[in-house]
């Protein structure tokens, strides 16, 4: 569901540039203007009569847990098994978001069904990018459930298929736009775009998309060869714009001391996934031990080195191996003592509880 705001805008400079400027924040904004959302709706369905699978009332707790609200800006997401529920959800969004002069926008505000057709909408939706479904599977495909019952389905999360073509449009563009450029230069600007469109769809079932990429890049570049180079053939072509020995073939810039290769599509992992940041965590809070396990040194501390570590270690401690918590004291060990030609670089170092550091050192 995607949220607009209904006020007509002033067609002056002045105000076309000051709503170029709030464009900049406007994610921020709607994380300000909706939060409480999810409260809302979670205090909303514990007062619904909704039941067990076996008929009995269900507590409050279980209804609450019932609900899922994903929100990201002013994108969200409710999920629920009863429809009733859901239609009710939205009633309550609407004149919620009357307050603040904002309404849903119908072209962009869908209810589905994650596995089956409901009043002639396709099953499953498209959320950030992504498209999400239930795929109806047999008893050794299936997803299980928390207590390891087989649901007779599998959620299948891809890349939504507008994305997918929106992403190879600007491939496009930008190699029309460098027709007449250097092979170096068309790679340089190509291994970005294609890096982060990738990582951001890896975590996920993404290897599809990926073969169906790199095989329509392989036919662009060929045409961008063929543009440049009209009177040559196709094994001059070749020779000179791909390296012949790769699987596939590897359009590759070569020189004497080096060469620069462009990745493949196909190149990327699928499957990755991430870890989701609890409710209330935020990089405010102060809780470096959490955030340099999930950031490492990107995470900024008063030592970088031991959230390197913390990351490296995955957030346990090099000797005891139980978890660091934010209130533990810690030090930095020396794999190879320095007087026997140790040093302070990561691969020397092991992160350990100040206890345990002493523990060590007193077995000598």
């Amino acid at each position: 569901m995607t949220l607009v705001n209904g006020q007509k805008e002033k067609d002056t400079t002045k105000h076309k540039l000051e709503l170029h400027k709030a464009g900049r924040y406007s994610p921020l904004l709607a994380n300000i203007a909706l939060h409480g959302l999810e409260n809302k709706l979670k205090g909303l369905v514990v007062t619904l009569p909704n039941r067990y699978p076996n008929g009995e009332n269900m507590r409050k707790k279980d209804k609450a847990f019932s609900l899922s609200v994903i929100r990201y800006a002013d994108d969200f997401v409710i999920l629920h098994k009863n429809i009733e529920t859901v239609l009710k959800c939205k009633e309550v969004i609407e004149e919620w978001l009357q307050n603040f002069d904002l309404e849903l926008k119908p072209s962009k505000t869908r209810i589905a069904h994650t596995r089956d057709e409901y009043n002639g909408e396709k099953p499953g939706f498209d959320f950030l990018g992504f498209h999400i479904q239930h795929h109806k599977l047999g008893k050794h495909h299936s997803g299980k459930d928390t207590k390891g019952n087989r649901l007779g389905f599998k959620t299948i999360i891809e890349p939504q298929k507008e994305k997918i073509q929106l992403h190879y449009r600007k491939l496009d563009e930008c190699m029309n736009k460098m027709s007449s450029f250097k092979q170096s230069e068309l790679i340089g600007k190509l291994i970005p775009i294609i890096r982060g469109w990738c990582n951001y769809q890896s975590p996920w079932n993404s290897s599809n998309a990926f073969r169906k990429l790199t095989n329509l890049m392989w036919n662009r570049l060929w045409r961008w060869g063929k543009r440049l180079h009209p009177n040559k053939g196709r094994k001059w072509i070749a020779r000179k714009y791909w390296d012949l020995k790769d699987k596939g073939w590897r359009f590759t810039f070569k020189s004497k001391d080096f060469s620069y290769a462009l990745p493949k599509h196909s190149d990327f992992s699928c499957g990755k996934m991430w870890v989701k940041v609890q409710n209330t965590r935020s990089p405010f809070d102060g809780d470096e031990t959490y955030w340099s396990k999930r950031m490492g040194d990107k995470y900024l501390t008063s030592d970088p080195q031991k959230s390197r570590l913390i990351k490296k270690q995955k957030g346990k401690c090099g000797h005891c191996g139980l978890n660091f918590h934010p209130e533990d004291l810690t030090e930095k060990h020396h794999i190879q003592e320095k007087s026997k030609g140790g040093n302070n670089s990561d691969k020397n170092l092991v992160l350990i509880h100040l206890h345990c550091h002493d523990k060590v050192h007193g077995k000598r």
